[in-house]
């Protein structure tokens, strides 16, 4: 039976948008492996790992009639990847192997039953759907995503919690010393507020996943959150993931509410700034400090060579003097994942946390904790 039958740009875009959660190496083989279902004329691909499972249906010809089968997914996608992308391709199945062809060449593939592949049992019941653009969840997704932790022991801070509140989605990651946050505006009000911890994987492979279409018909993303799963659902693609259990800090509570020493400046002056500053920094310790005056702001470092960098910029400010340190890094973060042309930091003193927020927008904080230089 031919599986699909088509040209290989077709077969390796539908391929490559499930396999990205496929690990070459994996303690069960099979998971190593897609599931290639063949149901009439459409063929619907599946990946997973016990923790998450993507399934795609698409119509890329081959013969009528239901079939289904495992083959090692990244094996497929290097071959095809060495084809040209206008070749016609063909996967047959015969007896317990599949022979893949394309033009004079011929591969014979080992597979593994469809039978044996675990299949990421659903929640029996999900809360009610809600949807945006996908461009919308992506750029939130962006905007938060660089503070999330990474395998922390505080599990619940390794991901991003998402809050469906009113017509709000909010999005928050932190890793312990910073904390970003950013909101957008559905169109639908949700009935009762729902709270989610994503895992790093799935927002990792969310971010790859979605488009960047946008205007009036940009395409959309539908979610569906359960106590321990949520399931996306968008461009004939449906994605179920596990959720991260625990309770997520109290993020309210960590942003400033009354820091009244305001400076608007360019964000690509002070990120240029502090870059050049950052080099001075070593790899132990990325202290840079900042020294608040009326009309400067000077940006210093040094390291234990006594090699220093300093570095002043103009700024609107007519208040007391501030002297604060930050690890130089988190600066950075947040100011390469910012669009916008203007900066705004809110500060109160040396010791406590700045707020950095985009002038006359109220979608977007972040939150650093300061260091002692």
């Amino acid at each position: 039976m031919i599986l699909f039958q088509t040209t290989q740009d077709k077969v390796l875009a539908v391929l490559q948008s499930v396999c990205g959660i496929v690990e070459r190496r994996h303690t069960m083989p099979i998971l190593a492996n897609v599931l290639v279902r063949k149901v009439g004329n459409a063929v619907q691909l599946t990946t997973s790992d016990l923790e998450i499972q993507i399934r795609t249906t698409a119509d890329l010809g081959g013969d009528e009639g239901d079939f289904a089968t495992t083959v090692g997914a990244r094996k497929l996608i290097d071959i095809l990847k060495t084809m040209p992308a206008d070749q016609v391709v063909a996967l047959e199945a015969q007896q317990d192997k599949l022979i893949l062809k394309g033009g004079k060449s011929r591969f014979t593939l080992q597979s593994l039953p469809a039978q044996d592949f675990p299949l990421v049992q659903e929640a029996p019941s999900f809360g009610p759907m809600f949807s945006v653009p996908q461009k919308t969840l992506k750029d939130l997704m962006h905007q938060v995503s660089f503070a999330m932790a990474v395998q922390d022991i505080r599990y619940y801070l390794n991901g991003i919690l998402f809050v469906a509140e009113g017509s709000t989605l909010s999005l928050v990651a932190t890793d312990g010393h910073r904390l970003a946050w950013a909101s957008a505006q559905l169109d639908v009000e949700v009935a009762s507020k729902q709270e989610v911890i994503l895992p790093r994987k799935t927002v990792l492979e969310l971010q790859r996943l979605l488009s960047d279409g946008s205007g009036e018909n940009a395409p959309r993303i539908e979610m569906q959150f359960a106590n321990n799963q949520a399931k996306f659902c968008f461009g004939g693609m449906e994605f179920v993931t596990k959720l991260v259990e625990g309770k997520f800090p109290d993020y309210q509570r960590v942003i400033p509410q009354r820091h009244d020493r305001v400076i608007v400046l360019g964000r690509a002056p002070l990120l240029a700034s502090l870059q050049r500053t950052a080099i001075m920094t070593s790899d132990k310790f990325k202290g840079v400090s900042l020294t608040l005056t009326p009309g400067s702001l000077r940006v210093a470092s040094n390291n234990a060579e006594q090699e220093e960098a300093t570095d002043e910029l103009d700024v609107s400010y007519d208040g007391p003097e501030i002297h604060i340190g930050f690890n130089v890094g988190y600066l950075i973060d947040v100011l390469a994942n910012m669009g916008q042309e203007m900066v705004q930091i809110n500060l109160l003193d040396s010791n406590s946390s700045a707020l950095i927020t985009v002038p006359g927008n109220d979608n977007f904080k972040y939150v650093v904790m300061p260091m002692r230089i």
